[in-house]
Order: C-alpha cells, then sequence, then structure tokens
C-alpha cells in the first residue's frame, strides 16, 4: 500500500456509504441501495465515480435539488417495458430501483427495457451491467448528462458526455464488460495537462470557436470531442434518445447543469436494456460460446509483446477481485470525509 492510499474492506466502505448517505437524510434501504452502486464502483476502480461522488451528492441533497426522500414509482406500459419515475433521487437510487424493475421484467418478457426520468449522476454504468450479468442477464444501459460536447461541427456545448455499456454474462467465468464514455478524455485530463504546462492532442477537444487545438486552456473554455469523429457524435445522440427523450427526461440542452444549478432538478433518464441469456440456451452452451470467443481475442498476436491483447473488462474486473481480498485502496481525503458524513447520522430516522 502506497504512503498516499487508505485501504478499507468492502464491507466497512459500504457501511460508512450506507451511513453517509443516511446523514444526508436518506432512508436505510435506499442508502443500501445507492451504496451498493458507488462501493463497486470503487471496487472496479473508478473512484471518480465511486463514493467519493458522495460529497457533491451531500451538497445538492442540502440545496434542495435532490431529494433525500423521492417516492420512486414504476409503471408497466407493457409487458417488457417499464416507465420509472424518479422523482429526483439520488441517482445511483434511481438507477438501482429502475434496474431492479428491467430484471423482474426480463424474468417474466425474457427481454425488458425500463426508462427513468426525474434522476440525477447515476454513477458508472459498470456497477449495474455486473450486477446484470450477475442475474443471468446480459445488458445494454445509458444515461444522459450535463452538456460539454458540441455537435460535430458546431461551436457550442448541446449534448453531454453520455456513458453508456453492454455487459454479456458467462456461466463459466468472468462476464464481457465494457463501461464507456463519449468524449476522447475527461476534462479531468486536460486539466492535469495544463498544470504540468504540456500541450494535448489536437483529437481531444475544441476551443471555444469549434477548432481543434492542443492548448488544454482553451481546451477547458471550449468543449469535449467525441469518440470516433461524427461517429462518435451519433452514439452520444443515440444513449440521449433513448435515456432522455424516450424516458419523458430532459435531453441535450435541457439537461440542468449541477454546478450552474445546483438546487434545480436536473430531470436526468437512464435506459437499461436486458436479455435473459438462459432463455437461449443452457449454461454449458452459452459459457462454450462465450470462452471460445474470448480465446479468438486473446490469441491475436501483440503489436507490443508486452502486452497482449485483453477483452473489454479485464482490467476492472481484476481490480475488483483484488481489492475484494486486500482491501479498496481509497485517497485518505475522500475516506475521512466519508467518516464525517457517517457520524453526522444522529438524529432518529423518520420510519420506513
Amino acid at each position: 500500500m502506497g504512503a498516499e492510499e487508505a485501504r478499507v474492506t468492502e464491507a466497512r466502505l459500504a457501511e460508512l456509504a450506507t451511513d453517509a448517505l443516511r446523514g444526508f437524510g436518506l432512508g436505510r434501504e435506499d442508502a443500501l441501495a445507492a451504496s451498493r452502486i458507488l462501493v463497486l464502483a470503487d471496487l472496479f476502480g473508478i473512484h471518480t465515480h465511486g463514493v467519493s461522488r458522495i460529497e457533491s451528492y451531500g451538497e445538492r441533497l442540502a440545496l434542495g435539488g435532490i431529494k433525500a426522500r423521492p417516492d420512486i414509482r414504476r409503471e408497466r406500459v407493457a409487458p417488457a417495458i417499464v416507465k420509472i419515475d424518479g422523482d429526483n433521487g439520488v441517482g445511483p437510487l434511481v438507477g438501482s430501483r429502475a434496474l431492479e424493475a428491467a430484471l423482474e421484467a426480463a424474468r417474466e418478457s425474457g427481454v425488458a427495457i425500463a426508462l427513468a426520468r426525474a434522476s440525477n449522476h447515476f454513477g458508472p454504468v459498470a456497477p449495474y451491467c455486473y450486477l446484470a450479468a450477475d442475474a443471468g442477464f446480459a445488458s445494454l444501459i445509458g444515461s444522459n448528462a450535463t452538456t460539454t460536447i458540441a455537435p460535430w461541427g458546431g461551436r457550442d456545448a448541446r449534448l453531454g458526455n453520455s456513458p453508456v455499456g453492454f455487459c454479456v454474462p458467462n456461466p463459466a467465468g468472468r462476464p464481457i464488460l465494457l463501461d464507456i464514455a463519449i468524449s476522447v478524455v475527461a476534462r479531468a485530463r486536460i486539466r492535469q495537462a495544463l498544470a504540468r504546462g504540456e500541450p494535448i492532442p489536437p483529437t481531444w477537444a475544441t476551443d471555444r470557436e469549434g477548432r481543434s487545438t492542443t492548448d488544454p486552456r482553451a481546451a477547458l473554455d471550449g468543449f469535449l470531442l467525441p469518440i470516433g469523429g461524427y461517429k462518435g457524435y451519433g452514439l452520444a445522440l443515440v444513449v440521449d434518445l433513448f435515456a432522455g427523450l424516450l424516458s419523458g427526461a430532459a435531453y441535450l440542452t435541457h439537461v440542468r447543469s449541477w454546478l450552474d444549478e445546483p438546487e434545480s432538478p436536473q430531470n436526468i433518464g437512464h435506459f437499461f436494456l436486458l436479455i435473459d441469456a438462459r432463455r437461449l440456451g443452457t449454461e454449458s452452451w452459452l459459457a462454450e460460446r462465450m470462452e471460445d470467443f474470448c480465446a479468438i481475442l486473446h490469441s491475436t498476436p501483440p503489436a507490443d509483446p508486452g502486452a497482449p491483447v485483453l477483452v473489454p473488462g479485464e482490467i476492472e474486473l481484476d481490480t475488483l477481485e483484488r481489492q475484494t481480498r486486500e482491501g479498496i485502496a481509497l485517497d485518505p481525503v475522500v475516506l475521512a470525509k466519508l467518516e464525517a458524513f457517517a457520524a453526522r447520522r444522529t438524529k432518529p430516522e423518520k420510519p420506513e
């Protein structure tokens, strides 16, 4: 363990995260559901979207921008379609309830989609996909987000850096798991380059006039570029069409910024498309095909002998297994804040 990190067990981190959310007003069951997603993010090594997010969630809860006690409702509009009204609850809570609804419907119908509205930042996609795979379901899951990307060829932000991911289960091993955002890099990478006084690649961002730039300062005043150029722009629109437009949530510039308007509901939307893989064949049938699929990729001669070809999700799943055994590596500052938030849970709770 490095001098600049602390190790905490999964159980302890879950307890702290749950108590911290309860300290901000969430009920016990809701706090447990939300913390499960955030702790899984840290287990995967996605610390930017793990328990460190509780601080910003708490700020908005304190301002009334998020409801601590939402009345989350589901409406089964067709055998395989469920609409979720998150009532402006904490995003990982709304996401958890939407995933539960999608799983219930998909167990009955074989395939189902849950469309959530009136939500907030729901963490990374990977935990939801992983939980679905653990239950035997293939998934395609996404969310829209605050605008940070200009349409291809434009010079003003009109769409969000929306996360999207998929996962296919393997009954005999680990699933194939992909969790990506639409931009080439996060703004944090650009801020790091600025701090180091280094230029950035011209494919990362544009200046405020929509021109590609290698100047990190100009990039921070401009817009992120999508992966794959115009193709990434199209993918971002697909995610927002499903997560925002079809769900009844806000979309594109209608999504409010939690930085500029932290006291206002964002009305972010999510979608959870699940397929019951057990309906397609026996477990041995799927396991054999998955193992062969991965073997074909792993046996590819690598361009760099020291960097073998990987299957999406291997790094995160390796990290999850290691940290489950050894404890989760956290920034001590994040851990100290979490402990302080958890210590605030002193008032008796209202009945669940």
